[in-house]
């Protein structure tokens, strides 16, 4: 008895898809097969926060045309506040590393802006709060 070979290809295809979730798309179709955001090699933390900047003049996607949908679903999440990249990711629910390719795109665009955490080798000594409030108390 011999096999039939398109339901041999149906099972294996299978995997791929999920009758609930509907069929499976790859993290590399989404961001063009790319790891890294942006040229400029930007790193985007999870908890760097994600203004959109809806006024910003010439940008060639300022009304939303030419970004794919990925980018719009990141946009329209930043309307209503700002997000950090970890909410975004979750909000879209996307993978992290694909959120941050798509931020990339859009920081590019001058769609978005960033603001990074302050580094903790950057943030106030502790023993120097302490003393400030010390002196606020002896007041």
């Amino acid at each position: 008895m011999t096999e039939d070979p398109t339901a041999a290809a149906g099972e294996q295809g299978s995997q791929w898809y999920d009758t609930e979730a509907g069929p499976l798309v790859r993290p590399y179709a989404m961001t063009g097969g790319r790891t890294k955001p942006g040229p400029t090699g930007v790193r985007f933390d999870l908890i760097a926060l994600v203004t959109l900047d809806p006024g910003a003049p010439g940008s060639p996607a300022a009304d939303g045309t030419g970004l794919g949908p990925e980018h719009r679903t990141l946009v329209d999440l930043c309307h209503a506040e700002t997000q950090s990249v970890a909410e975004l990711a979750a909000g879209s629910d996307l993978p992290v590393g694909v959120v941050r390719v798509l931020l990339g795109d859009l920081l590019e665009l001058g769609r978005v802006r960033v603001s990074r955490p302050v580094p903790p080798a950057q943030l106030p000594d502790e023993r120097i709060l302490r003393e400030v409030i010390a002196g606020l108390r002896a007041l």
